[in-house]
């Protein structure tokens, strides 16, 4: 009956629970979706961007600058190229022949009447000549030298032209006042041209516009309306009073003024303001419309024309002619054509993303999982891509190095075997977007593979650099080769500069890679979250701060680490592990014992008594379990990478705290209330369980160090059952369930395990002294 009950409960407990059981089940089932949504999200917008990136709607243009076509090529359009030369040379005289700009302020010219009727004035109240202001005479030009010439050298000129000057301003005898406002009259339609067109300073007139011949635009201060063209000799002051000047001619129309006319002129001359200036704005805009309306003179190209004879290499020139063509066929395409290729390059990407995806999800679990590091890796892809077709559009061909940089920096961040097929993936699509050569695809590709192969680790940077000498050496090789195979001839081959030249620049884009690859080393290990053997090598000095506190405040938990870290590395060896980062693991995995060591027993010393002892067990159990969590946080705190972290959170996985779970159970006893005290899920590690093969060895390593302490007398048979008993326990436990160990390996590990700690504790000779004690 007692059994019936039992089931009958059991069978309703299970009733009970399927409800809720069901509604979590379809809970999980509904946020799995959403993130496998998301993946798959990520990679079809990746797949997209790579129609775009490659741009799927128009077929790529495969000729470059040095390129030799054999067999040369033909024209299969009619198009029109633009002769670049000739459209320029027009455009230039064009804007040659643009006149300068200047702009004219008239304003003084409406003060230059008034400041004449001044001096005609100072000239009417002078009885003599000597009586008249300096300044005045040497306006009027009465100073001597400029009254003075070949043809006049008589000592009274200036008296005469005084004389001259004083009766043109006098009335006639019999009438009062002078005849000084009509002169002004007369002298403000004078200069009426001149203060219409304005006068320029004859330096700056010079320096933009030197030719004498070419004529000048003027535009009015105020106004921003048409531009009138008038000639140099138009605003230059001496030429306008030449005989052939504007003012010149029209002295014959003022019978008053032209009386002095010479003392007149010499007043302008000396009186007369520049009215003109330079107006770069205005000048350079009306250059520019002038070389807008310059037509582009082209070059006709009918079919069957010879774009570029046979043999002959690809100059600027030809080029340009290809180019032409191609555009000119591009602009044939129909729209239904353009729809059908997009279609066609989308399904030939997704089925090169669908191959990827199968060897990622099946080979890389952790990053088909993650939505964060595919994104991550989708990205650097597309950028690859992005960058080599910019690049491979330049003769340098200096799109082997996004190449080269990307497949090193996965075979660093993942393995070689992924770095292998992307590099596959980026040099086929970069080639056949691009030049569409099969030669450029082996090229890309074999540089690319042969900088993965001695990748498997990187113990310095110095490592990195000697992969770009060799990536280097071999991409000259190669490429040289492919010259030769195309060509069919090695002399022509080493006798060209072109093809020497295209070789020497991938070989020197290869050592650049591989300066690129190891400057960026500590931005790759951040953004990926893995550590080279580089950093490890680094972290594993005893000089760290935190493996410094480790020896100050907990040396027996330091000499633990150290031995573990011996027996780790020798079994990660044994299986194929990285048993560098297995024994810097093994140094960091116990720094959460550096905040309480008095309660871990190795760093007890003889005498002291067990903190433990006043503590109840399960208090005891949350201070030994405690020091996982302790460990993260100071890992975190001393920013070591996460693979480190991962050590210290998995070495212990969810195991048993065994001896403190014994004692809560001896106390408890029959005691009905203290049952639930002993629960074995509150004396277990919180975990994970070891994700890794290595955090899988450093396990076993861990837990056999310790326990091997224990033995009396550690002979091997007693070393080897210890071992295997403590490796039995975990499988049994499920701890190796998600470390990809297999059985084969776990047997590898206790056989390197074994003879390590014998050799830790092997026998020694008894010298005299200690046989007779």
């Amino acid at each position: 009956m007692a059994l019936f009950g039992s089931k009958k409960r059991r069978t309703s407990r299970t009733v009970a629970l399927r409800p809720a059981t069901s509604l979590w089940g379809r809970l999980e089932d509904v946020v799995h979706n959403r993130r496998l949504l998301l993946r798959l999200g990520i990679c079809l917008a990746a797949v997209v961007s790579l129609v775009a990136i490659v741009e799927g709607w128009k077929s790529s243009f495969p000729y470059r600058l040095g390129d030799v076509v054999e067999h040369g090529l033909i024209a299969t359009v009619d198009f029109e190229r633009v002769n670049r030369a000739e459209t320029d040379r027009a455009k230039a005289e064009a804007k040659a022949r643009v006149a300068p700009i200047f702009r004219n302020d008239p304003a003084p010219f409406e003060l230059l009447p008034r400041k004449l009727r001044t001096a005609l004035n100072d000239v009417a109240q002078a009885a003599t000549l000597d009586m008249l202001r300096p300044e005045t005479r040497a306006a009027f030009g009465l100073t001597g030298a400029e009254a003075t010439d070949a043809a006049e050298n008589k000592p009274d000129i200036i008296g005469r032209y005084f004389a001259t000057l004083k009766a043109a301003i006098s009335r006639e005898e019999g009438t009062t006042g002078n005849r000084i406002d009509d002169l002004i009259v007369e002298f403000s339609l004078l200069i009426e041209p001149i203060r219409r067109n304005g006068l320029a300073d004859l330096n700056e007139l010079t320096e933009f516009q030197p030719r004498p011949d070419r004529p000048i635009g003027i535009v009015a201060e105020a106004a921003s309306g048409p531009v009138r063209i008038v000639s140099r000799a138009d605003v230059v002051l001496p030429e306008l009073l030449g005989e052939t000047g504007l003012v010149g001619k029209s002295w014959e129309q003022f019978s008053e003024l032209r009386i002095i006319r010479k003392m007149v002129e010499n007043w302008l001359l000396s009186q007369a303001p520049v009215t003109l200036r330079y107006n770069s704005e205005l000048s350079q805009k009306a250059r520019n419309e002038a070389v807008e309306q310059v037509a582009d003179v082209t070059i006709r190209y009918d079919v069957g024309d010879v774009l570029l004879p046979a043999g002959q290499a690809i100059d600027e020139e030809s080029l340009a002619v290809l180019r032409a063509e191609y555009d000119q066929m591009e602009s044939l395409v129909r729209a239904d054509q353009r729809i059908t290729r997009v279609i066609a390059v989308f399904l030939l990407i997704l089925l090169l993303a669908v191959v990827n995806g199968f060897y990622v999800v099946l080979n890389e679990p952790k990053l088909a999982a993650n939505a964060g590091r595919l994104a991550l890796f989708l990205g650097i892809v597309l950028a690859a891509v992005l960058i080599g077709r910019f690049l491979a559009f330049d003769s340098r061909r200096a799109e082997v190095v996004p190449m080269i940089v990307t497949a090193m920096v996965f075979a660093v961040a993942y393995n070689q075997k992924l770095a292998a097929l992307t590099a596959m993936t980026l040099a086929l699509l970069i080639s056949f977007s691009t030049t569409r050569d099969l030669g450029h695809f082996a090229m890309l590709a074999g540089v690319s593979l042969v900088a993965l192969m001695p990748l498997s680790s990187v113990p310095s940077r110095s490592k990195l650099i000697n992969v770009g000498f060799l990536t280097a050496l071999i991409a000259l090789v190669a490429t040289l080769g492919i010259s030769v195979v195309q060509s069919q001839s090695f002399t022509d081959v080493l006798t060209d500069p072109q093809a020497l030249v295209r070789a020497g620049y991938v070989a020197f884009w290869c050592l650049v890679a591989g300066y690129l690859v190891a400057g960026s080393l500590p931005f790759v290990e951040t953004a990926f979250g893995v550590v080279t053997d580089i950093s490890l090598l680094e972290m594993s000095d005893i000089s760290h701060p935190l493996l410094q506190e480790l020896v100050a405040r907990a040396p027996g938990t330091y000499n633990h680490s150290i031995s573990v870290a011996s027996i780790a590395e020798a079994a990660a060896d044994a299986i194929g592990a990285n048993g560098l980062l297995v024994r810097v693991g093994a140094y960091y995995h116990d720094v959460g014992k550096t905040l309480k060591p008095q309660y871990f027993a190795e760093n007890m010393t003889e005498g002291m008594q067990s903190r433990h002892e006043h503590l109840a067990p399960a208090m005891s159990t949350l201070i030994i379990i405690g020091h996982v969590k302790d460990g993260v946080d100071l890992a975190n705190q001393h920013n070591l990478p996460q693979p480190l972290i991962d050590f210290i959170e998995q070495h212990h996985g969810t195991t048993l705290v065994e001896y403190f779970y014994h004692e809560a159970t001896k106390q408890a006893g029959n005691q009905r209330d203290h049952r639930t005290d002993c629960e074995e899920s509150l004396f277990r590690y919180p975990g994970p369980k070891p994700q890794t093969r290595e955090a899988g060895v450093l396990m076993i390593a861990d837990a056999v160090e310790s326990a091997s302490r224990t033995l009396s007398e550690p002979t091997p048979k007693r070393i080897e059952t210890l071992v295997h008993e403590i490796t039995l326990k975990r499988l049994l436990d499920g701890q190796f369930n998600e470390s990809t160990l297999t059985l084969s390996e776990l047997h590898e590990i206790e056989e390197s395990v074994i003879k390590s700690v014998t050799a830790i504790y092997h026998g020694r000779v008894k010298y005299p002294e200690q046989r007779t004690a």
